[in-house]
């Protein structure tokens, strides 16, 4: 099925890097220059989604949790028959409330620009029909649809970019097992199911994102990992705009790739090098959906714009992961979470989208909780919290104060009128509007332009 390409994709390719080859080395392929959409965009949306969803208890590492014995163990002997299979929940992934168009519609109004699905996870049933994975995808059973084309033709009608994830390894494939008890001194799994897929994926969905995963057991040489990824930068009808992370083998991760993603909630106290990404989840124990999860462990919406600002002023950009439950429906908390952060971003995203972080500093020297960007002469201070010990409503800041001279303008996204501000020997003094309603739920934004 040819694609529809709309106006996101075509504005991705105008910033595309043409003629340069890359060889199947990491030197040459990490020599490529990340295409700019990736960090301007800063906020992206994770969808894990799959047979996992339906027990949706533990995570979505229940299987593994099941076989390790424990809680899930447990829970199935209360509940199911003896000799019951892990396969057999597929047939109860039915998706029957999944809609998309409405998916697509809610990632938007989050203020997303990027969405992640989960294609296929350590459980090794595709959400595509994959020819490489026969009766054990979305096609198939359960829901029986092609998950990854629907949300895939939502989500760019959106205007948003689409990405997916995708796992190398599979639990207990026998093939894996059997090269993994080995050592992976052959290599029968990735050259005859899982690389296979990948390049299934990248010519019949073109994704601007391949989001891998599950290669912490074994090398990247097992995988032809250099290989596929020169292949996806030299020939593949993505070339031009798409990226990749750095989960492609075991001493790979946080060392090359298009970008990092280190570790899972991967949130470094400073800026850094090379150009990251915050892989978190609005559960804080789960990438899954928890039928058991109790309210505290969700994030605040506060938590929510807290971690979204630390993440931009840090250069990072952020993936906000949610579960889906088995029948498509998404949690409304979860929902609640996204749009709020969604409201936020309408008055305030101007300071987060396209821009850059502050090299002389992203947080402030004098005053927590204040966090800076940079885009063309602007500076961006973002608060976390109001003043409480001034009456005068008065934010110090130290770090801004070489920026400050006569012709300097102080505004407050939301607010029409310019602030007034005094200068100290170590200090500048902003005198903030007197807001009677502001929100503890809430992050504020100061912009500067410097004369």
């Amino acid at each position: 099925m040819k694609l529809l390409w709309y106006s996101t994709i075509l504005l991705i390719c105008a910033e595309a890097v043409f003629g340069e080859k890359y060889e199947a080395s990491w030197d040459s392929l990490d020599s490529r220059p990340l295409p700019e959409w990736f960090d301007n965009a800063k906020i992206g949306i994770f969808i894990h989604w799959g047979v996992f969803s339906v027990p949706s208890m533990g995570t979505e590492w229940f299987w593994t949790f099941w076989n390790d014995g424990g809680e899930v163990t447990e829970y199935l002997k209360n509940n199911f028959p003896p000799y019951f299979s892990y396969q057999e929940f597929a047939k109860d992934f039915t998706a029957e409330f999944f809609n998309a168009t409405e998916w697509a519609e809610l990632f938007a109004n989050s203020g997303a620009r990027y969405v992640v699905l989960t294609s296929k996870h350590h459980e090794g049933f595709t959400m595509w029909p994959s020819s490489y994975s026969y009766s054990w995808n979305s096609k198939d059973l359960g829901p029986h649809r092609d998950i990854v084309g629907e949300l895939g033709e939502a989500v760019r009608a959106a205007n948003l970019t689409y990405g997916l994830y995708h796992s190398l390894l599979e639990w207990y494939h026998p093939l894996y097992q059997s090269e993994k008890s080995n050592n992976f001194i052959t290599t029968e799994f990735p050259e005859k199911k899982s690389m296979p897929e990948l390049y299934e994926l990248v010519n019949n969905y073109q994704p601007a994102i391949i989001w891998s995963d599950g290669a912490w057991e074994s090398p990247d040489t097992y995988w032809n990992a250099t290989g596929f990824i020169a292949w996806l930068y030299n020939e593949s009808p993505v070339k031009d705009f798409v990226v990749t992370n750095d989960r492609w083998g075991q001493s790979i991760t946080c060392k090359h790739g298009g970008y990092y993603t280190c570790n899972d909630r991967y949130l470094p106290d400073g800026l850094q090098t090379k150009k990251w990404e915050n892989a978190m989840s609005l559960d804080r124990y789960s990438f899954g959906y928890r039928r058991n999860a109790k309210l505290a462990d969700y994030l605040s919406s506060q938590e929510l714009i807290t971690t979204v600002v630390q993440t931009v002023a840090y250069g990072g950009n952020i993936l906000i992961n949610i579960g889906p439950a088995h029948d498509g429906t998404i949690n409304l908390i979860f929902q609640e979470r996204l749009l709020d952060l969604g409201s936020w971003l309408s008055v305030n995203g101007e300071a987060i989208y396209d821009s850059n972080p502050w090299t002389q500093a992203q947080k402030d020297n004098l005053t927590s909780n204040v966090y800076y960007t940079t885009k063309e002469k602007y500076y961006y201070a973002i608060f976390l919290e109001w003043p409480k010990d001034s009456q005068l409503n008065e934010l110090s800041l130290g770090s801004v104060i070489d920026l400050f001279n006569e012709g300097t303008i102080v505004t407050l996204l939301g607010y029409n009128s310019s602030l007034t501000w005094t200068n100290s020997s170590e200090s500048i003094q902003i005198s903030l509007p007197d807001l009677s309603n502001v929100s503890t739920r809430n992050a504020w934004v100061l912009k500067i332009e410097a004369a």
